[in-house]
């Protein structure tokens, strides 16, 4: 086995999840996700917690949608596994990563939204989100798998503490502003950050970040006024989405279009009434990732990229006691600001052409 498979497996338990003994830990593994798997199984019975493995298919939950009549139950025995977990972790890997392509739009959108009260239980845990090098993902990735794996531990295995110092000064700027603003091609967009937190997402539950990879600077925007276009090519509901604008009025998106899957856009945006609405600003900063992969866990930590999410606020973001956008979505779509755009923040420009007036 890969050494780097056992670093892994060690940042995501201590560093990530900081699984301790007597924890009660669900751990969904992908197809092909077994190496993983093993590793972090291995450390997890290290440290003296339980665990409970699930097998996590895109192809398993096509044939179960695609064969039910639409009217979903709430999962009640679900719920109750992760209302006694105090962990989830979650190992993507599957074998195709188009497999719910062709499950149609309102069965997703059933099964979604039956989903809610779960959703909540996981995010009340200690989760967290990361994935093994696999073969459909470095072809996703147009990459040679040995060439991919090398990409995917770049960006894992980094000196996390170092880098959350280094986000630090964009979070502090952030809590600081009330008002953000990004201009670029076919982008000038306002949005109001008053009265919420930045969240440090250095990969770690410590610091309220629940994915790894990580690397980005995210908050909880609202009353977005004008225009933002996603540029970089993404695959969302297993379908190719490009080019992709919204336009904003009063913070909600009033129209839209797409190059490329603008059918996949409606449905999103049709799901809930948060869903027309920002759930997140997001700015990469994990310059291990240098490049774009067709996968959201990295393209959207990528340094010189913001993105942004339709849908679910987290928590975080939020006062104590506030309740932010609520959605049974969150969807990641991203702009490339490398070259002809900035960020502001009280008409104060922090960022130009992807670099930080620190760096």
């Amino acid at each position: 086995m890969d050494p780097r498979v056992h670093e892994h497996a060690e940042v995501l338990v201590d560093w990530s999840a900081r699984i301790e003994a007597g924890d009660d830990v669900v751990l969904s593994v992908g197809p092909d996700a077994h190496e993983l798997a093993v590793a972090v199984a291995e450390t997890i019975g290290e440290r003296g917690a339980n665990l409970l493995t699930t097998y996590g298919s895109g192809e398993i939950e096509r044939a179960y949608q695609r064969a039910h009549d639409g009217d979903f139950d709430e999962p009640s025995h679900e719920l109750a596994l992760f209302e006694a977990a105090d962990v989830y972790l979650r190992i993507g890997g599957g074998r195709n990563t188009s497999a719910t392509a062709d499950v149609p739009a309102e069965t997703r959108q059933a099964y979604r939204n039956a989903r809610t009260n779960l959703r909540e239980a996981r995010y009340d845990t200690r989760w967290v989100s990361t994935v093994h090098p696999t073969r459909s993902l470095a072809q996703q990735a147009n990459m040679a798998y040995e060439e991919y794996a090398d990409f995917v531990y770049d960006a894992v295995l980094r000196d996390w503490e170092s880098l959350a110092d280094e986000m630090a000064k964009l979070k502090d700027r952030l809590d600081e502003g009330s008002e953000v603003r990004l201009v670029g091609p076919g982008t000038d967009l306002t949005m109001s950050i008053e009265g919420r937190t930045a969240v440090n997402s250095a990969a770690s539950v410590a610091y309220d970040s629940h994915n790894l990879p990580s690397g980005e600077v995210f908050t909880a925007p609202y009353d977005t006024d004008g225009q933002v276009t996603f540029d970089v090519p993404m695959t969302l509901q297993g379908q190719s989405v490009r080019d992709v604008t919204l336009n904003f009025e009063a913070g909600e998106v009033i129209g839209f279009d797409a190059a490329e899957g603008e059918d996949v856009i409606e449905e999103i945006l049709e799901t809930d009434e948060g869903a027309r609405r920002l759930g997140e600003l997001g700015i990469g900063m994990n310059r291990g990732i240098d490049r774009l992969t067709d996968n959201i866990l990295f393209d959207e930590k990528m340094g010189d990229t913001v993105h942004l999410a339709v849908g679910r606020a987290y928590d975080a973001c939020l006062p104590d006691g506030e309740t932010g956008n609520e959605s049974a979505v969150h969807v990641d779509m991203i702009t490339d600001v490398s070259e002809d755009s900035r960020m502001e923040i009280d008409g104060e420009v922090v960022q130009e052409n992807g670099t930080f007036v620190w760096e």
